[in-house]
């Protein structure tokens, strides 16, 4: 298969775990873009990529992690007063990174371990402090978006295991932006195709328009969201979901909400 073809199929891919590592669409596809600029100056470079889907996170893992400032700097939507030293404060640190991996991802802890570039039991050991993490967040409420009652029972279950409240469950675009504006929560679990026809994607625009609030999608179709052609989800999560992702994607959400709002 041409290099083309392989990376078209695991970029959309890629860019999920960009976007859900640095917080925004613009700066996880601005590091994407880095490394794919990178490539096309150096063989070695576009041959690794090539290489499965570690090697291509292996690489990218190394342009994120260099945070160099012309990349930093060219990020349409990010805060323009932020400065560089800001930014690599507010890096996540290694064990989200293996967190995202292992669950978003669902690379093996040796697979993460590879693409970090450190031993497996480190990858175990930084994996398992990422839960335990998750355990002590900061309790918020969660609006859940979703049209089909067994899979919103499955999230409201599980936002509730992880300390935080339910503030409604909404199965249309209506209904979704009245229950937030009642309610005001500090998250938003959102389907894509709801009840009415109506799309959870309008729904969380009509919310945005007078709110600022962390958003994760829960969609079949991940690679039509993920083309970096338009305003895209930051946090998007595949169905059929694994719990553990959930909770992985929840806590690096509203982690990176409270960097956010504390700096």
């Amino acid at each position: 298969m041409p290099v083309s073809e392989q990376l078209a199929k695991e970029l959309p891919y890629l860019r999920r775990y960009a976007r859900a590592l640095t917080g925004t669409q613009a700066s996880g596809d601005s590091y994407v873009r880095g490394l794919l600029e990178a490539a096309l100056s150096d063989r070695s470079l576009l041959a690794q990529l090539s290489d499965g889907r570690v090697s291509l996170y292996r690489a990218f893992n190394k342009v994120w992690r260099s945070a160099h400032v012309d990349v930093l700097a060219a990020l349409p939507g990010d805060d323009p007063d932020g400065s560089v030293a800001e930014r690599l404060a507010n890096m996540p640190s290694r064990h989200r990174q293996a967190l995202l991996l292992s669950t978003l991802e669902e690379f093996s802890p040796e697979e993460t371990a590879e693409v970090l570039g450190i031993p497996a039991v480190e990858a175990e050991a930084l994996i398992a402090s990422a839960f335990a993490e998750m355990v002590g967040e900061e309790a918020t409420s969660v609006l859940i978006i979703e049209d089909e009652p067994l899979i919103a029972m499955q999230l409201e279950n599980l936002v509730l295991d992880l300390g935080h409240s339910v503030s409604g469950n909404a199965a249309t675009r209506t209904d979704a932006v009245r229950i937030f504006n009642e309610t005001r929560p500090g998250l938003i679990l959102a389907d894509v195709q709801l009840a009415d026809g109506s799309s959870g994607i309008d729904a969380v625009e009509d919310i945005l328009k007078g709110a600022d609030v962390p958003v994760i999608f829960i969609t079949a179709y991940p690679e039509k969201l993920l083309t970096g052609e338009r305003p895209e989800p930051t946090f998007l999560v595949t169905k059929p979901f694994r719990e553990e992702t959930v909770r992985a994607t929840i806590s690096q959400a509203l982690y990176l909400a409270r960097t956010n709002r504390e700096n």
